[in-house]
């Protein structure tokens, strides 16, 4: 077993696979995506540590993973990650809130959107069959950890072509989502 070490923030060790998103690369579920300017498209969005021990698709194994994404606008939506269902329906996942301020933006699949206050300490079940993505509404890096199962997959496709029933933007400065 390859040593890991989770320091509360972050998540180092042999076989810790990280993944970069700068703006460009998810400029399509922003409203406003495409007045994202050069310069800004290569501003990184969010980064992504993830420990994945065996195969995916794997039954009975889980993946454990922390987000840092970044604090940001576009247009009047927060930055925020892609956005997925799982493949694999009726999986379910664990979000938890380490540094920041955020929301757990979630969407059923019959296109009812709700959200929830992710902050340091929160704890988040995603049930089956319901999207989610999180969004970034404080001023500081938002980092929260994940953990689901290796047979559960990712949709992004769906999200790609439909889209969440609701955008979480800032009005009068405050996080709202809107229909």
């Amino acid at each position: 077993m390859p040593e890991l070490i989770f320091s509360g923030k972050s998540l180092v060790g042999e076989g810790v696979e990280h993944l970069s998103r700068n703006l460009e690369s998810i400029k399509s579920i922003f409203e406003a995506g495409d007045s994202i300017t050069e310069e800004q498209g290569r501003q990184v969005a969010y980064t992504v540590s993830s420990y994945l021990p065996v195969t995916e698709g794997t039954e009975g194994g889980l993946y454990f993973g922390i987000t840092h994404l970044y604090p940001g606008l576009v247009g009047d939506e927060y930055f925020m990650t892609k956005g997925h269902f799982h493949k694999k329906v009726d999986t379910a996942e664990f979000y938890w809130g380490i540094e920041g301020e955020g929301v757990l933006i979630l969407m059923g699949r019959d296109g009812h959107v709700w959200g929830e206050k992710i902050f340091p300490g929160s704890l988040h079940y995603i049930p089956g069959g319901v999207a989610h993505r999180m969004a970034n509404t404080g001023d500081c890096v938002l980092s929260f950890g994940a953990c689901w199962g290796s047979d559960a997959g990712h949709d992004y496709a769906s999200i790609e072509k439909s889209g969440f029933g609701a955008r979480l933007k800032k009005v009068n400065g405050e996080p709202q989502l809107v229909k």
